[in-house]
């Protein structure tokens, strides 16, 4: 008797930790359904590709993606941040480029994705078992996974296009959140990372109503829902978090170990007139005031933070301020982008563009002058004893990450005698050196 096939999605995700939210709430579905899913196009019926669309250069990777896709399997479905960005003229990007996609949708559409697929790849049958965990389907290693709080943004920053594509802030319920998250921790994650446009605007939309979990009351903010993340005995790490005064009430969680004394804060830029122009909320002197006050409460605090050179308007004397700023902040990790004139972003009608060579040149120059505070920062660390997750283990030792270590997008901690440890555990290390962006160290214990 031949089995019958069992519908089949191939399955391309772009962009960055809310599109990967994004990706995993339809990959949870697909499961739940009974499809299979496939990392190729190889034996795939049909591919799904999730976009992004926030500068130009992720809107030719997200189109170069569906181009291969295409030509390698033929039947595409595209989602995701490029799905709901138009061009100059008012079309559809996505299908001017590639008219023989199968269906578009914008961004943190699962069910839009699903009817496409239903039409496209009916389902074998409605499962009567289970085939997803409770925790749902991950993209991220079993060890930690991101925590999505809330979608879209009420700010209008001049160079993003992000509130046209996502919307307007809207908070997910704190029941909701914190029931993910014990999920999460029973399934053996060991670090939550929570994300969202605008962390630290969480439940402004709702008023801070009141919602409940495990039969409390509890306030849809994020305060209180550190609060109760801290409860599980996991790592906690907060990302996207604006400067707002509220953060303030984060701290003191940090400094008693309850949630990682780490802060991943967009600054963007320092100087007042660039701020205005970006329509950033906040001033730098305010931002220097508010760093100082943290880490007189809590020492032991990481703090990363990007920032973009060359938006229009920027003078010689604007990024000369930048400069400063960083000399006087001492911010452990920093990341760099040279303005991108992205289609649609309003700061494209500002006067007083800069030039490509010297948006690039004061991004490298902002690079290199920011690698000395960095590692000045890691040599403080030089002696001292802390807790490491650990992400990857060979022969050679152990690759972990410390609590001012994000993964992906800051730096590892090179364990030398690490071989017999394991993926996902913690353990206690010592830190011998350092480098840049790296440390190195040996064990002390396993937790």
């Amino acid at each position: 008797m031949n089995k019958k096939h069992i519908p089949t999605v191939g399955f391309v995700s772009l962009g960055c930790p809310k599109a990967s939210s994004d990706a995993e709430a339809i990959l949870t579905r697909l499961r739940a359904e009974g499809y299979e899913i496939s990392g190729n196009y190889d034996g795939a019926d049909l591919v799904v590709v999730n976009t992004c669309g926030f500068i130009d250069a992720a809107v030719e990777e997200s189109l170069d993606a569906i181009g291969e896709a295409l030509a390698e399997n033929g039947k595409v479905i595209v989602t995701g941040c490029l799905g709901a960005k138009k061009d100059a003229q008012g079309r559809d990007i996505v299908q001017t480029a590639h008219p023989s996609v199968l269906a578009v949708t914008g961004p943190h559409a699962t069910q839009e994705v699903m009817d496409a697929v239903h039409n496209y790849l009916p389902p074998l049958h409605d499962p009567f078992v289970d085939l997803v965990p409770p925790q749902g389907i991950r993209l991220t290693p079993p060890h930690y996974a991101y925590l999505k709080i809330s979608e879209g943004c009420n700010h209008r920053c001049t160079f993003c296009i992000i509130p046209s594509m996502r919307g307007d802030l809207v908070s997910r319920p704190i029941g909701d959140v914190l029931r993910e998250a014990e999920l999460l921790a029973a399934s053996g994650v060991k670090e939550l990372l929570v994300i969202s446009q605008d962390t630290s605007a969480y439940g402004v939309d709702v008023k801070y109503r009141t919602g409940f979990w495990g039969g409390q009351p509890v306030k849809t903010r994020l305060k209180e829902l550190c609060d109760g993340l801290a409860q599980l005995g996991i790592w906690v790490r907060l990302h996207y978090v604006y400067p707002y005064p509220s953060v303030d009430d984060l701290i003191p969680l940090m400094a008693e170990g309850k949630i990682l004394p780490y802060l991943d804060v967009p600054f963007q830029h320092a100087s007042p007139r660039i701020l205005k122009a970006m329509k950033r909320p906040a001033s730098s002197e305010n931002n220097l005031e508010r760093i100082k006050k943290w880490r007189s409460i809590c020492p032991e605090l990481t703090i990363r933070s990007t920032f973009i050179t060359g938006f229009p308007g920027e003078t010689d004397a604007d990024f000369e301020e930048l400069l400063q700023f960083l000399e006087e902040a001492e911010l452990d990790r920093v990341g760099a982008f040279a303005y991108s004139p992205v289609e649609g972003a309003k700061a494209n009608e500002l006067p007083g563009a800069v030039p490509d060579e010297v948006r690039e040149e004061r991004k490298m120059q902002l690079m290199e002058f920011q690698e000395d505070i960095s590692t000045r920062r890691l040599e403080a660390k030089i002696g001292k004893t802390m807790q490491v997750l650990i992400d990857e283990v060979d022969e050679e030792g152990a690759v972990a990450r410390s609590p001012g270590d994000a993964p992906e997008i800051d730096g590892l901690v090179y364990i030398t005698d690490g071989a017999d440890l394991e993926v996902g555990e913690f353990a206690t290390v010592t830190i011998n050196d350092c480098d840049v962006h790296d440390m190195y160290a040996t064990l002390t214990q396993v937790s």
